[in-house]
């Protein structure tokens, strides 16, 4: 059945008339309206992103064969794809959003890994090797995932051997990203050297070349100790730290970077006087249930 939301969607809007002229027309929208408002990328081959994506770029025909074995999905924020200790079904490549990948310890304290990206095959190691999912894999935005079965992914690798280049490829990258990242939460002497260094780690220079760093950060205090081995509100401390002493500045979702060697000092454990102990408590109340947001 044909309904209003449809023919607002894909019809153009009539002529209006005010004193017997004629106003501009909105152009017509030809798209339909998409669930969680994300593009929905139907055809791996007219993908707008292909080439800028590792295991995407592959020759045509590799395209072609991987698409006949997939299956599309989209999953609201919250949704997990898979979850630590679970057999492995298979690969999920992910082609918008953003998923966390976790692991949790007995006693439910969870570490966060890192954050993958479009692009990126999740749950790689656990389908190649025939065992459990190591990470749990949860979306952070609405997100659009291909699914491959286990059986018709090594299948596709035996006749592939680009794409299985491919895959070896992200596996180092992965392992240099983890190796990274233990470094920073096991190495550093402190909460705030580790925080300093996951800040400078993400910064991307400012565009307009003053100088300054921006990080862009639409992750809770909770999620970035999560990243860092600290508690909440031990991050909220130390970016009110970090703020007072003109070392960031902070602006909605968006950390400006005004003292890069400042930061640097606090990774090697020189510098950066805490907050008085009131001062703290106060704006820690206060910030309770801070998140950063676009």
């Amino acid at each position: 059945m044909f309904n209003s939301e449809q023919s607002r969607d894909l019809l153009p809007c009539h002529p209006v008339r005010v004193n017997n002229k004629e106003l501009p027309q909105s152009p017509a929208r030809t798209k339909p309206r998409t669930p969680y408002g994300i593009e929905i990328i139907e055809n791996c081959l007219s993908c707008p992103y292909r080439g800028e994506r590792l295991f995407c770029n592959l020759p045509e025909a590799s395209i072609t064969a991987l698409s006949a074995i997939t299956s599309s999905a989209l999953y609201p924020k919250g949704a997990r794809l898979f979850v630590e200790g679970q057999p492995a079904r298979g690969i999920f490549i992910l082609c918008s959003g953003r998923v966390k990948l976790s692991t949790s310890s007995a006693l439910g304290k969870t570490l966060i890994l890192r954050i993958a990206r479009q692009g990126e095959v999740l749950g790689l190691p656990a389908t190649l090797t025939g065992t459990c999912y190591e990470l749990t894999a949860e979306v952070i935005e609405p997100a659009q995932s291909k699914f491959i079965l286990r059986s018709a992914f090594l299948a596709f690798l035996k006749e592939n051997g680009e794409a299985a280049l491919r895959v070896a490829q992200q596996l180092g990258e992965a392992y240099h990203l983890v190796i990274g990242d233990m470094r920073t939460i096991f190495l550093s002497n402190s909460a705030g050297g580790k925080l300093a260094q996951f800040l400078l780690d993400r910064a991307e220079a400012f565009t307009q070349g003053n100088g300054e760093l921006r990080v862009k950060l639409t992750m809770t205090h909770e999620e970035i100790g999560q990243m860092i081995g600290s508690a909440r509100e031990t991050v909220t401390r130390l970016l009110t730290n970090f703020r007072r002493n003109q070392l960031l500045q902070i602006r909605g979702s968006t950390l400006i970077i005004k003292d890069k060697p400042g930061l640097e000092a606090i990774i090697n454990s020189v510098g950066c006087l805490p907050l008085p102990a009131e001062e703290e408590d106060a704006y820690v109340r206060s910030q309770a249930v801070h998140v950063f947001e676009e």
